[in-house]
């Protein structure tokens, strides 16, 4: 019985879905596997969590009827758009599987509406019968109800294919993926409650708010009182940040296709919704937008400017800082170092620090973002600061608090905890944090620039032999002099390229 499917390891799990991908090569360019893949997991997924529930209910009551309305509590599955209906199909098995995705959405219209993507499942001169077959095939291999794949182990699952459908694709996964344990860091620097809205303009696969859910749930909090809010641009990645969210046991969400910058999707009363909590991964420095609807935003969201046309930055930083509940709002977003000191923006930045917004500047190792080696910044707003934070802002420079394994980079717990502690106390912490004062601040023209505020520690002594600074220190002093230098040229010629562009698209 399917209740009684056998547990399936990470490894199995991850071995069995990126070999249904494999099946794809050749066929679609790497980039579309998404649109293929995570319907399909999606939809065998509910099928076996709604056979799983079925056949509980039906061992318990012996009543067809009721196991099958039991079964439907969490998704309904209509007759004849179950998996199984699917794979008995012998032919236009692509015009079978819409069939039941479409049935599926319509059933559940305020949760499942559009989840299933647009996909070409009917184009058998790219999706003939015969691959859509040993597709179905292969995820028919296991069984993928909430007792053989719990809801976490899933969740891993869809982070281990989006990776792999980066890779396979040649492209960076920033769309859709953040670093797992950043984006925990950052989670608990907001601290989210119970009872509280939770918010990412710029939602990629959903993975920040559930690390909010989570977060919730760790401190023993009723996650049922959150509310999840997200928007996407790309509309099968808002798709799959639905399925996500779904498959990680999230009931309370509204994750809607669209763009933030031209159409923000969460308005009340003519005006931004506001949020207790806002997390966001915003796409760095995109040059195609439209600057000119901004200097005359209807949401007022150019409070600090009009940003240049070659970076959008604090286009969505200013969205967010709008999104703001007046009272309770905080926001983490990951930024570009860019952010913190390039010209263009050195009015903006001005205004941001006068009106006493910015609460945290956290500069971050390198390699932490999957497929890139750049460096970037967490930046920590508040609405309304507590009174010993008022006109200060504390900068962290973490750029060592990083580890690498695999080729992979990520911050291990003790680099967190110490991340954590220095925002927490909100101290200085000679070579690793500073609390600078709005003044300070001002009288550096709003430069946030984190080396100029967190400065190497100095000599020590060698031995009782006097201020001998030995090979290591005088290294990371000489280190640390040079970052600035660099991360300046980084925009250079980050500038550069957005002219470059420019002149290539007016050609």
């Amino acid at each position: 019985m399917t209740s009684t499917a056998p547990h399936l390891s990470q490894q199995e799990l991850e071995s069995y879905l990126w070999g249904a991908a494999k099946l794809l090569r050749g066929l679609v360019d790497a980039g579309d596997y998404k649109q293929y893949i995570f319907p399909l997991l999606f939809f065998k997924r509910l099928s076996d969590v709604w056979d799983e529930e079925y056949e509980a209910a039906l061992a318990d009551t012996g009543d067809a009827s009721y196991a099958r309305d039991t079964a439907d509590d969490r998704f309904a599955v209509p007759e004849g758009a179950h998996w199984s209906d699917v794979r008995s199909a012998s032919r236009d098995v692509g015009r079978a599987l819409l069939n039941a995705f479409r049935a599926i959405e319509a059933a559940n219209p305020e949760r499942l509406s559009g989840v299933f993507g647009n996909a070409s499942w009917t184009d058998k001169a790219q999706m003939p019968d015969s691959i859509l077959k040993n597709l179905i095939e292969n995820f028919s291999q296991h069984t993928l109800n909430l007792s053989a794949v719990p809801e976490d182990e899933l969740g891993n699952g869809y982070e281990y294919l989006i990776k792999q459908f980066a890779d396979d694709s040649g492209h960076t996964a920033q769309e859709f993926y953040t670093n797992r344990t950043l984006v925990h860091l950052m989670t608990q620097m907001l601290e989210p409650k119970a009872g509280e809205s939770i918010y990412d303009p710029t939602a990629g696969t959903g993975g920040m708010l559930i690390s909010a859910l989570a977060e919730v749930k760790r401190q023993g909090g009723d996650v049922r009182t959150l509310g999840l809010y997200g928007q996407e641009v790309i509309h099968i990645t808002a798709a799959i940040a639905r399925m996500n969210l779904v498959l990680h046991g999230v009931e309370d969400f509204q994750v809607v296709a669209g763009n933030t910058l031209s159409n923000p999707a969460f308005i009340e009363r003519d005006r931004l919704r506001t949020f207790d909590v806002v997390l966001a991964n915003p796409p760095y420095s995109i040059k195609r937008w439209n600057r000119e609807a901004w200097t005359s935003d209807p949401w007022g969201r150019n409070f600090l400017g009009t940003p240049p046309q070659g970076r959008a930055d604090y286009a969505f930083f200013q969205h967010i800082l709008k999104s703001l509940d007046p009272k309770t709002g905080r926001c983490a977003i990951l930024f570009p170092h860019g952010v913190l000191f390039r010209n263009e923006e050195a009015d903006m930045r001005r205004k941001l620090v006068e009106l006493d917004l910015l609460e945290c500047v956290l500069g971050l190792g390198p390699n932490l973002f999957y497929n890139s080696p750049m460096e970037a910044c967490v930046v920590i707003c508040r609405s309304c600061k507590p009174p010993d934070r008022e006109g200060k802002v504390l900068f962290i420079d973490a750029v060592h608090e990083v580890a690498r394994e695999r080729a992979q980079s990520f911050l291990k717990l003790e680099h967190q905890k110490r991340i954590l502690a220095a925002y927490q106390t909100f101290a200085d912490d000679p070579g690793f944090a500073k609390v600078a004062t709005k003044k300070e601040i001002l009288d550096k023209d709003g430069n946030l620039s984190i080396p100029r505020y967190v400065r190497p520690v100095g000599n020590g002594n060698n031995n009782g032999a006097g201020d001998v600074p030995s090979l290591k220190k005088m290294w990371a002093a000489f280190e640390a002099s040079g970052r600035e230098f660099w991360e300046q040229m980084d925009a250079l010629v980050d500038m550069l390229d957005g002219v470059v562009a420019g002149e290539a698209e007016d050609a």
